[in-house]
C-alpha cells in the first residue's frame, strides 16, 4: 500500500475519548482506504515517576493544574525525531478560532501533531518551544483538547479526495464558498401541506444554481454577517 496522503498524530491525556471515533465512519473509512494515518499518544506513558503524573500545579498559585513539560518534549521531540512535521497544533481556547480555509489548508499537508490541551492547560514553555500553530474550535471551553482534536480531525480528513464518496458533496458545503448553505429538501415534495419550493423540482439546473445563491446570501446575512465584511455582494 502508498504512503498516505495525510499522517496525524494526536498527544493527549485521555485516549479513549478518540478511540471509537478514529475507527469509525468517515475517519475509519480513510484508513481503510490508506488516505489517512492516525496515531495516538497517551501523555501517561512519557510520565518520569512510577505514578504517572503529568501535571501540577501552576507556579505563582491559582486554582486549576498545567501540565507539564517533561512528558510533552519527551512525545514530540520523538516524534520529530522520527520524521518532519508540517506543523505541531496545540488545540486551546485562546487559539485562532478554526475556520473552513484553515480545514482546506491544514487537509493538503503531509503530516500534523495535534497537542490536546487538558486540566488548566499546557506550561508555556511547551507553546513558546514546540507549538507552531494555535486553534480554537470557538470561543467555549472543554473539558479537554481531545474533543477538539475530533472536530478538527474530522474537519480536515473529510477534504481528502477520496475519503468522502460523492466529493461534490464537500464542495458544496457551507462555508466552503465563504457562504452558509442553501436550505435542503428531499422526498416527499409534499409533507403535511410543506411544500418544497417549485424551482428545486422543476429540473431547471441554471433556475436551481441562482435559487441556492441568493438562499446562501440570504441566510448568510440574517445569521453571520460577520462572513460578508469586504465580501462584494
Amino acid at each position: 500500500m502508498s504512503e498516505p496522503k495525510l499522517r496525524i498524530d494526536i498527544v493527549c491525556v485521555v485516549p479513549q475519548i478518540l478511540e471509537s471515533f478514529v475507527s469509525t465512519s468517515i475517519i475509519g473509512r480513510g484508513q481503510e482506504k490508506g488516505l489517512v494515518e492516525i496515531h495516538m499518544h497517551n501523555l501517561h506513558d512519557y510520565a518520569t515517576d512510577r505514578y504517572k503524573h503529568i501535571d501540577d500545579s501552576p507556579y505563582g498559585g491559582g486554582a486549576g493544574m498545567v501540565i507539564q513539560c517533561e512528558p510533552v518534549f519527551a512525545c514530540i521531540e520523538g516524534l520529530l525525531a522520527q520524521r518532519h512535521y508540517d506543523d505541531v497544533i496545540y488545540l486551546c481556547p485562546d487559539g485562532r478560532v478554526l475556520t473552513q480555509d484553515t480545514c482546506n489548508e491544514l487537509s493538503l499537508k503531509g503530516s500534523l501533531i495535534l497537542l490536546c490541551g487538558h486540566y488548566k492547560g499546557i506550561d508555556q514553555r511547551i507553546r513558546d518551544v514546540l507549538v507552531t500553530r494555535e486553534i480554537s474550535v470557538g470561543d467555549y471551553v472543554l473539558t479537554g483538547g481531545e474533543i477538539a482534536a475530533a472536530v478538527l480531525t474530522d474537519a480536515i480528513v473529510r477534504l481528502i479526495p477520496g475519503v468522502v464518496g460523492d466529493a461534490e458533496s464537500v464542495l458544496d458545503d457551507s462555508f466552503m464558498d465563504g457562504l452558509l448553505d442553501a436550505p435542503l429538501y428531499t422526498k416527499p415534495a409534499d409533507f403535511r401541506g410543506m411544500i418544497v419550493p417549485d424551482v428545486l423540482t422543476s429540473g431547471n439546473h441554471k433556475l436551481i444554481r441562482v435559487w441556492r445563491n441568493e438562499q446562501s446570501l440570504a441566510k448568510t446575512r440574517e445569521r453571520r454577517p460577520d462572513l460578508l465584511e469586504g465580501r462584494d455582494t
